[in-house]
């Protein structure tokens, strides 16, 4: 079975175009959309990360959820056999540069609070890391019925990079094969995966033409593909 993993303000819903994207006929093997709605409540990103172990199998993440993937395989090796980590990162390495997100992330938290999900929802699609997100591949309105004001809030302050541990020196404890998926759009993301790759002992890199950040929103064909061609689909 393939766990998939949703980022922050996605729900399950968002790795369906990526599933569909197979040539018609296709079957899709044994498939678990886990969503956010049970990590979510845990009191710490390695908690969270946990609350994904379903059974053995491929791990596909994606930006956020590619984070607690990339924790689980780390803290249990032995549940992840292959980690596909879609526009993720170890976290940030720097202790300033961490306490600065967290800063960040309480501010978010409390616009949520102050304004709630619909204005916050516009404001964070508006941000530069999705100018190649056209608006009808987002699912504005599976993200406006599905997120509430607390758990937005709880995965910012307990699931951000401010709150996670930096995992860049631990990369190379990965013993199952990797794959990192990156849109080449998104520049500091392929620099991020080029880095990644470097630590990682086995790791293959995918930058995704024609796409930035959400590049599995953007091309679920290619990413489509790519799942299959690294075993992690079937």
């Amino acid at each position: 079975m393939t766990v998939f993993v949703a980022g922050f303000t996605q729900t399950s819903e968002s790795w369906t175009p990526v599933l569909d994207a197979g040539p018609e006929g296709e079957v899709v093997g044994g498939v678990d959309l886990a969503i956010f709605a049970a990590p979510s409540s845990a009191a710490s990103f390695r908690a969270a990360a946990e609350a994904l172990a379903v059974q053995p199998g491929p791990y596909v993440g994606y930006s956020q959820g590619g984070r607690l993937c990339l924790q689980l395989a780390l803290d249990r090796p032995n549940v992840v056999e292959r980690l596909v980590l879609v526009s993720a990162s170890p976290g940030i390495a720097d202790d300033d540069a961490r306490a600065a997100r967290r800063a960040s992330d309480d501010a978010l938290a409390q616009e949520i609070q102050r304004d709630g999900v619909d204005p916050f929802l516009e404001r964070w699609l508006a941000q530069p890391m999705f100018a190649t997100l056209a608006p009808e591949l987002a699912g504005i309105d599976v993200r406006r019925s599905s997120n509430t004001v607390e758990g937005l809030v709880h995965q910012l302050r307990v699931l951000g990079q401010g709150s996670q541990p930096s995992n860049w020196e631990r990369l190379a404890e990965l013993t199952m094969p990797v794959m990192l998926i990156v849109g080449e759009r998104d520049d500091k993301y392929v620099e991020v995966g080029r880095a990644m790759q470097r630590a990682i002992p086995d790791a293959r890199l995918e930058v995704v033409a024609d796409a930035g950040h959400a590049c599995h929103l953007e091309q679920p064909g290619v990413v489509h593909q790519l799942l299959r061609s690294f075993g992690a689909l079937g």
